[in-house]
């Protein structure tokens, strides 16, 4: 949203510009600070763009020589920005739009198909197992890929996550024992959650802060449909297939839908080579040695290690150690190798000569905003964990911590309501149906507005809100339409925060930066979700059996375990108003019960954190972007000149690239320039 006296739409460009010699006036950013008009004498809002460096006072002492340093990949996708034109960037976009609708309609078809690949093998028991793989690799793959894209460009870490993807695919299709087709796990879920976090990059790579958080709502609406195609669709390749080419399809169908995608980023790396716009690769003119040094300090490899390696071992115990001892030695030492290397990962960091091109650079690390807004990620998808447990979907964009519907919410549903699985089903899906709708209407919001924070902090209180009626609605006699209320209400608040909070992180970052802001905040998703999971867990296995116990009727006492451990005999095996299904019922309402109450004590501290993130006007924000981007922060000097001062936007679709934006504000402020027009205004009139 321009203010009065703005900078011209092209501002996305700004902190490309050179100050200009021969502008009258001319600001510190080159922007002239007064203009003279025809037809009046107007004062210029040299502050409507505020470049990063000095957006926040808390990065005074900032490492300016890591900001300056830009990475490879990024110069690369820079410098292909500037070749693309309107229908390119239209393509790639209706690239993501396919990818988004395979991706969803393959997770929730092939959702369904796991517990018959299991079964296949004799292994159903082993489908944690396999969630668990899944649930890891999720967490741990954002950071190198984001490294990767950042290293070697964007085009290239595309093509291998949908290689990846599709290895991973082949693998399940093909497997002949459990072993293989968990291993098969590690390929498909790294390709997913790559192209995942990939999808997110390029988003701030070609949009401008003000239109991101609605293009970011892209590739989650095809979820709205195909959730409920997935299962029909699951169930008519069983019926007349099998299973095998339930997973086999999708490793022809992705690669056709990333197409369109992979063939314009191709198409315009060619001409920005042909223009010889593209930096010297990194292996040029290197040794073997030195090629290998260049990479391995590029990619930060050690530090990418240590991350990803603590995570896997915090992560690993906390998923499983809910289904067994912790008295296991070997999860405690898991445990404690895993903190240590997460403990040493900062200050590995640190160090300008371990770490040179660190993944997560220390100005960011200092950003009040960024730390605030991870927190929030850690907290946000903590608490929703806390409420269900694990199953993957295909919008993880918006609603990762949809990742934790079942087990618990959907068995208190079975259970304590006497709902059947289609109908528990529905009720759980009412959170994220509200939760999309409302996301695309906050981005428009955003878009009006220019702010993100009070979004933030008004989802954080709608969602905790929610939480509260939940803990008021839990008892059996309360109506399924309150919960369901509940849910919505829930699912709004998610909608209105999560999008806000993502886009605070990455308004704190620089270009060079967003993509390790971006991997670091979506992985604080997984890594929160992981916590809230292994919570619920120990809360739920620490009480039901135990309660079930105390409350069951003498005659039946003798079953707890049995009931305890099969949700099936838990809902249908006594009537409501049996005196072993009333002891069922209150075993599980007061657990559930437990688990929100423990939900709305983690949801209370994101209200406070959104609360210390920086309120950014996000049309005066420069990340110094290059090339063409889909929206534009700022409206047409001239434009206001004409009109008059305006608080309205006039958001233009495509921005044009600075070398077009440096000539046009040359020639429009040049002194010569005025001189010239002033002196053809002139002759016109005594013509006249």
């Amino acid at each position: 949203m321009a203010g009065e006296g703005s900078s011209s739409f092209y501002g996305t460009f700004s902190g490309q510009h050179e100050s200009n010699p021969d502008c009258a006036g001319a600001g510190p950013n080159g922007f002239a600070e007064e203009r003279s008009t025809a037809g009046h004498h107007e004062k210029r809002n040299t502050d409507s763009m505020i470049p990063f460096d000095e957006r926040e006072h808390e990065q005074d002492d900032f490492d300016t020589e890591s900001r300056a340093s830009t990475q490879p990949g990024v110069k690369r996708v820079e410098a292909i920005a500037t070749t693309w034109t309107k229908a390119s960037l239209y393509v790639a976009y209706l690239g993501i739009a396919l990818l988004a609708c395979s991706t969803s309609l393959e997770s929730q078809t092939t959702t369904n198909l796991t517990i018959y690949a299991t079964s296949a093998f004799s292994a159903h028991s082993l489908v944690s197992t396999v969630l668990v793989v899944q649930g890891v690799v999720l967490s741990v793959v954002k950071p190198p890929m984001s490294k990767i894209a950042d290293v070697f460009g964007r085009f290239e870490a595309f093509s291998l996550s949908v290689f990846i993807y599709v290895i991973g695919y082949m693998q399940q299709a093909a497997a002949n024992n459990v072993k293989t087709y968990a291993a098969a796990q590690i390929f498909y879920s790294a390709g997913q959650t790559g192209l995942q976090i990939l999808v997110q990059i390029f988003i701030a790579d070609t949009s401008d802060l003000l239109n991101r958080a609605l293009i970011v709502t892209l590739p989650d609406i095809p979820f709205l449909v195909n959730v409920w195609i997935g299962p029909p669709l699951a169930d008519t390749i069983l019926q007349r297939l099998s299973w095998r080419w339930g997973y086999g399809i999708w490793a022809i169908v992705l690669p056709v839908a990333f197409c369109p995608l992979a063939l314009v980023l191709y198409l315009n790396q060619v001409k920005a080579e042909r223009k010889g716009l593209l930096p010297p690769s990194l292996f040029q003119g290197q040794s073997k040695w030195k090629t290998i040094k260049s990479v391995w300090f590029e990619l930060d490899a050690f530090g990418l290690l240590l991350i990803c390696f603590g995570f896997s071992l915090i992560l690993i115990p906390l998923t499983i150690g809910k289904k067994t001892s912790w008295n296991d030695p070997s999860l405690i030492a898991m445990l404690v190798v895993g903190a240590v290397c997460v403990i040493g990962f900062p200050f590995w960091e640190r160090s300008k000569t371990l770490a040179p091109k660190a993944f997560f650079p220390k100005g960011l690390a200092k950003n009040k905003t960024v730390v605030a807004g991870l927190a929030f990620a850690f907290f946000y998808f903590s608490k929703h964990h806390l409420i269900n447990s694990s199953i993957g979907i295909a919008n993880k964009t918006a609603v990762a911590f949809y990742l934790s519907v079942y087990p618990y919410f959907q068995s208190y549903l079975l259970v304590v309501k006497g709902l059947d699985v289609a109908q528990a089903g529905h009720i759980i899906q009412i959170f994220t149906f509200a939760a999309t709708v409302t996301s695309i209407l906050v981005s428009l919001l955003i878009k009006y507005t220019g702010r993100y924070r009070q979004f933030v902090t008004i989802g954080a209180c709608v969602y905790v809100a929610g939480l509260v009626l939940m803990v008021f609605f839990r008892t059996q006699e309360s109506s399924i339409g309150a919960i369901i209320g509940a849910q919505i209400l829930i699912g709004i608040g998610g909608g209105i925060c999560h999008g806000p909070a993502q886009l605070g992180v990455q308004a704190s970052a620089s270009h060079q930066e967003v993509a390790a802001a971006t991997a670091a905040f979506l992985t604080l998703l997984e890594i929160g979700g992981a916590f809230g999971s292994a919570i619920s867990g120990a809360i739920w296995s620490g009480n039901v059996l135990d309660k079930l116990k105390l409350y069951l009727p003498e005659e039946t006492k003798a079953r707890a375990e049995d009931i305890y451990g099969n949700i099936g005999l838990a809902a249908n095996g006594w009537p409501m108003g049996d005196p072993t299904r009333e002891a069922i019922n209150r075993a599980y309402q007061e657990t559930m019960t437990m688990i929100l109450m423990v939900a709305v004590c983690v949801a209370i501290p994101c209200i406070f954190l959104s609360l210390l993130m920086k309120d950014y006007r996000l049309d005066e924000i420069d990340q110094h972007v290059k090339g063409v981007v889909i929206g534009s922060a700022q409206d047409n000097t001239d434009h206001h000149a004409e009109a008059g001062p305006s608080n309205s936007a006039s958001t233009h679709l495509l921005a044009r690239s600075s070398h077009d934006f440096d000539e046009e504000t040359n020639l429009d402020l040049s002194t010569q320039g005025r001189r010239a027009a002033s002196l053809l205004g002139k002759q016109k009139n005594r013509r006249a």
